[in-house]
């Protein structure tokens, strides 16, 4: 009998690393278990500490007193005592619905769900694909792809395969296109021209934390706009370089049938509601500006500033407009929204999808209040 070959079936080292972390990654519990499994270690942390008379002596600022540096004592709390313990039962539901990140991430939703299910979202996307030169298709399914997560994992089902199509239509190798616009949605994940559904969530987690030292203190979902802006022209540049020079040449030329219309043209009733979609987000964003830009407008603050105004303080509500508008008028448009339950589906829609979000929220939310009111972050 002859010996079987085994060298096929020996893998690389890379491949057995790849192997490993992924089989560890699937080890890891479920998030919400992972909060749920960090709030009893700090139920026990707390006793012990408290027991053991852990505390910290810093130096802080008091505001309250002209912002004197004045020096403050913390020490650990032990959760498990009764007195504790009655409190934190009635404060479960209430952890729950106070988290910051709950409302700003269901406002935002709100607009974002009716832009994506009317239709909005994958005609932009595909327009915007569509009318790229063929020097720069390459560059526009990476930025689509990072631009896209807005509306959360739109880019998955809209953008990929769309990725390939446009490849193809030009002759080019469309797992190239594929690999660029995966890369894109994948990679760019979180950088942005705007803020998208993560940010808010994100600023929620953060402020919880910064009440720690101090209960006034809100992050932004602004915060990382800067960094975000630039990551999306680096990604981009990366993301093109990587496709053209190292993806397609290994894939070798593209022998394959080039379909002449797999460019994936808008309809007719698309078009008329990118036009209606425009002219809405036009308004709206001149209504903004005429309360915003003068320094006695409607969204100032009284003294006349920007960073602290009302407009600012609403961020989330205004951005959801911006998606909820030009929507709408998409839908009206493209003949997806004939009446107030089609736009009301949309955003029902649209919060089913957070079912995971709330499960994980609710475990996080008692956390971090169990967190805070054990003082270990403090003392940490």
């Amino acid at each position: 009998m002859a010996k079987k070959d085994n060298t096929l079936e020996k893998k690389s080292f890379v491949m057995r690393f790849l192997d490993g972390v992924e089989k560890a990654g699937n080890a890891l519990p479920n998030p919400a278990t992972i909060f749920l499994i960090l709030t009893a270690l700090v139920l026990v942390l707390s006793a012990v500490c408290a027991n053991l008379g852990v505390s910290v002596t810093y130096e802080t600022i008091d505001t309250a007193n002209g912002n004197a540096i004045v020096e403050t004592t913390v020490s650990a709390v032990n959760l498990l005592s009764v007195e504790n313990i009655r409190v934190i039962v009635t404060r479960i539901v209430t952890n729950f619905t106070g988290f910051f990140a709950l409302g700003t991430v269901f406002t935002i939703i709100l607009g974002v769900s009716v832009a994506d299910n009317s239709g909005l979202i994958s005609a932009l996307l595909r327009k915007a694909a569509n009318s790229a030169p063929k020097t720069m298709v390459t560059a526009m399914v990476v930025f689509l792809g990072i631009m896209s997560n807005i509306a959360s994992s739109t880019g998955y089902v809209v953008l990929v395969p769309l990725g390939a199509i446009l490849f193809m239509a030009f002759g080019r190798h469309p797992i190239a296109g594929l690999a660029a616009a995966f890369a894109g949605v994948s990679g760019g994940w979180s950088a942005n021209l705007l803020i998208g559904t993560n940010d808010p969530m994100f600023a929620g987690m953060s402020t919880q934390a910064a009440n720690m030292l101090d209960p006034n203190y809100t992050v932004s979902p602004l915060c990382n706009w800067f960094f975000m802006f630039a990551s999306t022209f680096v990604v981009t540049a990366v993301g093109t370089f990587v496709t053209d020079k190292i993806v397609e040449p290994r894939l070798g030329k593209y022998e394959g049938y080039v379909d002449p219309a797999a460019n994936n043209d808008l309809t007719a009733e698309e078009k008329r509601g990118l036009r209606f979609a425009g002219i809405a987000a036009l308004v709206y964003m001149a209504l903004i500006l005429v309360c915003v830009l003068p320094t006695n407008g409607l969204l100032r603050s009284e003294s006349g500033g920007f960073l602290q105004s009302p407009f600012m303080s609403g961020i989330i509500f205004f951005m959801s407009l911006l998606f909820l508008i030009p929507g709408i008028a998409f839908g009206v448009g493209a003949g997806t929204v004939k009446s107030d339950k089609d736009v009301v589906d949309m955003m029902s829609k649209g919060i089913t999808g957070l079912a995971n979000f709330m499960v994980l929220i609710f475990f996080a939310a008692q956390f971090t209040n169990l967190f805070t009111m054990s003082n270990l972050g403090t003392i940490l």
